[in-house]
């Protein structure tokens, strides 16, 4: 296991470095696919490049992906708590016991629940609702966030924002990762304008609060619109000029893209200078100031920049995933559920794959069943071993019990079917 073992965590990320897979590809999202020609892009290298805005060939996937009526559904039925759910109305934000109470059950559980007389009322007056991650409560958003992940090697979150009549929205302001917006349904006007400082941080030295002058882009938002804002850059959205269209909303999706920075990296390697124990040792001014000088060269070159963005792929902890145990029945189907895409490295004698902090080793013949199963679309183990020759079964209860895969759920497989190809 990797994440058993730090002392091999550089070491067995140089291995995986040197023996990268041309086979390995994400799998075919709708949404991804969909984001990349709005924006004209042919894959996510141009994430965080600059601002970009289309219009997805197919609009229609909108009302897949979410609808107002839908996004309130999922609040009604949800424990939720300030500030995952926050309402703004007036351009304020309104306390969570206006809109939020505490349930109790005959046992005395409580929990906090949304007022949905309360929110309608805000919403027929007008008002912002924001549901953060919404990926951890909806299976097919969070599959997209699982395909947006594999195809950008980042890791992603989307947060939800429903605006009625002629709210105002937030004021300007910047984010301190990249973003792509969907427009998922109503109109939205939009102003985008440059940065007033070079790649801000939420750590920083220095905050960033005068807003740039430079209008970049201003314009509405429609459904199946799409919006690519880098970190850093101004923005604000709002329905404010919609004094004609009291009875009109926005719903749009905002995919934030956390990608690591040069900082970062040196708290990694932080983190592993503890397995030195000349770094263990307290420091004291006549002491060993110059040793530890000479070693940190040495520490980095051990454990570089593309070693540290590999070890971050393959140490990513197991997902949430239902687990049956077989109590329900065989096992039929399953789906690769892991952040990134498993790494895959085939040697004379047998296949390893590196996922979720761990080291798996098949028999070289296992190959295509394999790569069958870690696709990350949803198979068909029968199937599998029809298609290849290989039995199938063992290995995938091998990939379910290890949490590099997940049973296939028919909650989970709606989720693929709701948003997929």
């Amino acid at each position: 296991m990797i994440g058993g073992d730090r002392a091999r965590a550089c070491s067995v990320a140089a291995v995986l470095i040197g023996t990268q897979t041309k086979e390995r590809q994400p799998w075919t999202h709708r949404l991804v696919s969909s984001i990349e020609e709005a924006l004209d892009w042919k894959d996510s290298r141009s994430l965080g490049a600059g601002v970009d805005y289309g219009k997805m060939p197919n609009s229609e996937l909108c009302q897949q992906i979410l609808t107002p009526t839908r996004l309130l559904d999922i609040i009604m039925r949800r424990s939720l708590e300030f500030p995952q759910l926050r309402v703004f109305q007036h351009g304020e934000e309104l306390h969570p016991d206006r809109y939020t109470r505490a349930v109790t059950s005959r046992r005395g559980q409580a929990r906090q629940m949304a007022r949905m007389d309360r929110l309608a009322s805000f919403i027929r007056e007008g008002c912002t609702l924001v549901l953060d991650t919404l990926d951890s409560f909806d299976p097919a958003m969070e599959i997209a966030c699982q395909a947006l992940q594999w195809w950008s090697r980042e890791l992603v979150q989307v947060n939800t924002y429903l605006t009625t009549s002629n709210a105002a929205g937030f004021n300007l302001h910047w984010d301190d990762h990249d973003v792509v917006v969907v427009q998922l349904g109503g109109e939205k006007s939009w102003e985008v304008r440059g940065t007033s400082r070079v790649a801000p941080m939420y750590r920083d030295v220095e905050r960033a609060d005068a807003p740039s002058e430079e209008v970049l882009w201003a314009g509405t938002m429609r459904a199946g619109d799409v919006f690519h804002i880098p970190r850093g850059y101004w923005h604000r959205a709002t329905r404010t000029d919609r004094t004609d269209d009291r009875a009109g909303y926005s719903l749009h999706a905002t995919f934030g893209f956390v990608k690591r920075t040069g900082v970062d990296w040196l708290s990694w390697i932080a983190d592993r200078s503890r397995q030195d124990e000349a770094f263990r040792f307290d420091l004291d001014r006549d002491g060993n100031t110059d040793t530890l000088a000479e070693l940190v060269p040495q520490l980095v070159a051990r454990c570089p920049q593309d070693v540290y963005l590999l070890a971050r792929e393959t140490e990513r902890p197991q997902r949430r995933r239902v687990i049956t145990g077989g109590a329900f029945g065989e096992l039929t189907d399953i789906v690769c559920l892991t952040d990134f895409p498993p790494h895959i490295i085939t040697g004379p004698d047998e296949v390893t794959v590196w996922a979720v902090g761990k080291e798996l080793a098949f028999a070289v013949k296992a190959e295509p069943v394999v790569r069958k199963l870690l696709s990350g679309n949803p198979v068909n183990i029968e199937q599998v071993t029809a298609e290849t020759g290989v039995p199938a079964d063992a290995i995938a209860r091998t990939l379910v019990d290890e949490g590099v895969c997940a049973e296939l759920t028919p909650e989970l497989a709606a989720g693929f079917l709701q948003l997929g190809k």
